[in-house]
């Protein structure tokens, strides 16, 4: 599951980085409470890549994804990508638990099969 979700958090640190590049055009916004907000989300991204399978990094995941959308208010294009990774997310998360399991399964049963050596 981390490796699914931390590159699906990558692809989402790049895109916060371009769509504040696009979010500096605005004339409302200053450039540094841009690169302020933009900044926060890219390194929460970095930080989630590594507590992704602690207890509360698929809810801080979560809650990304919904800031995500939400950036859509600024970035129109963003609820697009938004929508887009937040379904990335679910598949990063759901698989991976998947896979997680089927390893595990592997795992038990190749342990299963060694033989022990006898103690003679």
């Amino acid at each position: 599951m981390r490796t699914l979700c931390s590159s699906t958090l990558i692809g989402e640190f790049f895109v916060i980085g371009f769509a504040a590049l696009v979010a500096m055009k605005d004339d409302d916004l200053s450039t540094s409470t841009v690169w302020t907000v933009s900044g926060i989300a890219m390194f929460l991204c970095l930080v989630l890549c590594g507590v992704v399978t602690r207890p509360g990094g698929i809810a801080l995941g979560w809650a990304l994804q919904v800031a995500l959308i939400a950036s859509g208010f600024v970035v129109p294009t963003m609820f697009f990508l938004g929508a887009v990774f937040a379904a990335l997310w679910w598949a990063s998360v759901h698989y991976g638990r998947k896979i997680d399991e089927a390893k595990a399964r592997f795992a038990a049963m190749a342990e299963a099969e060694t033989p022990t050596p006898d103690a003679a």
